[in-house]
């Protein structure tokens, strides 16, 4: 058997060296954006398959493949936006949340926490009386193509204007509702359900759609089981169920109070979001 020829293979100039350190850095700060989502273990697996072909054709100095693997990579591109399209728009928006770039606004302010008690004693009279409902509180990334599958209402948080919405015989008591700046913005509107698989069966609508909106955006939402009439809160796409109304409170104020989005994973741990995801405590 002929030995290995390894002088024929040609080292990476510093320029190659440093254009693949650069797609590593790229690499990484996605991974990072996409962490949590369906789509990063995927990614991972498609990038580390992509580095391992193109690495062995080069070095194998097979320049038939290499050519074929690269003029195939470039289709990849479209293959890849459409894939992974779900992830894209929710990294994007993760990356052009205010304060991202050390700025704040302020949007979650004095008029958020100032509804946060009358928000509670609503949450709880539904669950006493076990109505169904779901109440999103709006935080650095707008809700607004949400807020427009609704009915405009603009009016001050108060008990009763919540718990009339979801009364039974209501006309909006099917969708949730918007809460934008200490204000209820709308009702009725229709939240995108999650598509998790993995998700417990017991979970029904309004809490898939719960978990959905929150994978999307930085929302924080409210459920309450029309069923059994447990409250759960929803955050970064996970769920915690069978709440009480001190510790309802105490999780929102927590999640509002801290307005920079590189808080947020201290936020779920704090909340006790992190073993939760799957929906795994009692309904």
């Amino acid at each position: 058997m002929n030995n290995f020829d390894f002088s024929a293979i040609s080292m990476p100039t510093p320029t190659e060296l440093f254009e693949i350190l650069l797609l590593w850095i790229i690499f990484y700060h996605l991974l990072k954006l996409l962490r949590g989502t369906r789509g990063a273990q995927v990614l991972s697996g498609l990038a580390l398959t992509f580095v391992a072909v193109l690495s062995l054709t080069y070095f194998l100095n097979l320049h038939t493949l290499n050519w074929i693997f690269r003029t195939f990579s470039v289709n990849l591109v479209l293959a890849f936006v459409i894939i992974f399209q779900q992830e894209i728009r929710i990294a994007l928006a993760e990356l052009g949340r205010p304060g991202m770039l050390g700025s704040s606004s302020g949007r979650n302010g004095n008029k958020s926490n100032d509804m946060v008690a009358p928000l509670v004693k609503a949450v709880s009279s539904l669950s006493r009386q076990k109505i169904g409902a779901l109440i999103a509180l709006e935080r650095a990334i707008g809700l607004k193509s949400v807020v427009e599958t609704g009915v405009m209402i603009d009016g001050k948080v108060r008990p009763e204007l919540i718990t009339s919405i979801f009364f039974p015989r209501s006309p909006l008591h099917d969708g949730g509702v918007i809460i934008r700046e200490g204000r209820v913005q709308a009702a009725g509107c229709v939240f995108p359900l999650s598509q998790r698989e993995e998700l417990h069966r017991s979970l029904g609508t309004r809490h898939r759609a719960a978990i959905g909106i929150t994978e999307e955006t930085d929302a924080l939402v409210v459920v309450v089981s029309e069923e059994t009439g447990n409250i759960s809160l929803a955050f970064k796409g996970r769920l915690s169920r069978g709440l009480d109304e001190e510790r309802l409170e105490r999780m929102i104020n927590a999640v509002l109070a801290r307005t920079s989005p590189r808080s947020d994973s201290g936020n779920m741990q704090a909340l006790g979001l992190n073993d939760s995801e799957h929906g795994s405590r009692s309904a």
